[in-house]
């Protein structure tokens, strides 16, 4: 909110994964100017007087659309060297969300996930179930390979398992004593602020290297892959879904423990 005139600026914030930029400069700038691209997106729809869910639904579908980052057309390949993508996105006034987990073929599922919330009584569509609603809804399938990019399958060859991806994303690496740092590259999203004083979020992911088939993340769920709520504000989530999963509830459980 703007402390002179008290009108609320519109507000986004955008991230490509949790990870260490890389050394490479082409590689940084790459990575860079994917996330400047997705919040000038997502801004021009801000500031045009467009909403929050909006806003983010706008940034991720760009970042989904970027081979760079590991959601929609540069989404990591699973055990079977296939694509499946889980996304969510929600609005903070009213609490509604829509998810979808294990989708194929889709290129933008952040905007299914919307869909899911605007025209369903539902939350969250799962595979076979929730490439048929795409199809009821008129979203177009794509063929796999055009989701498939060379950089996908270099990192399936170097990752053969899960537990290789696990140990190889998430490895930390000192670059001095004091700062590790994470080498890992996964789940994008956005948060955004309207002028109305709206939050949404968004979160769009490939998952983990090698994963099995119809493994779901914390991506996809409420709560873990990210939150908003008007009266608190809004958050978008990434890192090893098995791991936060496990956590959660009980974070959620010490936190209404220690309020009341």
């Amino acid at each position: 909110m703007d402390d002179t005139t008290g009108e609320i600026t519109p507000t986004i914030l955008v991230h490509g994964g949790a990870w260490a930029m890389p050394d490479e400069t082409e590689l940084a700038e790459t990575n860079v100017g994917g996330v400047k691209a997705a919040v000038k997106v997502g801004y021009e729809v801000l500031v045009n007087g467009g909403s929050a869910v909006d806003a983010v639904e706008s940034a991720v579908r760009c970042l989904e659309d970027n081979p760079v980052f590991n959601a929609g057309h540069g989404s990591v390949l699973n055990s079977l060297k296939e694509v499946e993508m889980d996304a969510v996105i929600m609005e903070g006034d009213h609490l509604n969300a829509g998810a979808v987990a294990c989708v194929q073929n889709i290129a933008n599922p952040d905007s299914l996930a919307r869909l899911v919330m605007d025209k369903t009584d539902h939350v969250l569509l799962v595979g076979q179930g929730a490439n048929m609603f795409a199809t009821e809804m008129g979203v177009p399938s794509v063929p796999m390979e055009t989701l498939v990019t060379p950089n996908a399958v270099k990192r399936r060859e170097e990752m053969k398992t899960y537990n290789q991806a696990i140990k190889k994303q998430y490895e930390i690496r000192k670059i001095d004593e004091a700062v590790p740092v994470q080498t890992g590259h996964d789940t994008v999203g956005a948060v955004a602020l309207d002028s109305k004083g709206n939050v949404a979020f968004a979160t769009s992911t490939g998952g983990i290297n090698a994963k099995r088939p119809g493994r779901v993340g914390d991506s996809p769920l409420i709560g873990s892959g990210g939150y908003c709520d008007n009266r608190v504000g809004a958050v978008s989530t990434t890192g090893h879904g098995e791991a936060i999963m496990k956590v959660i509830q009980h974070k959620k459980h010490l936190i209404k423990l220690y309020s009341t």
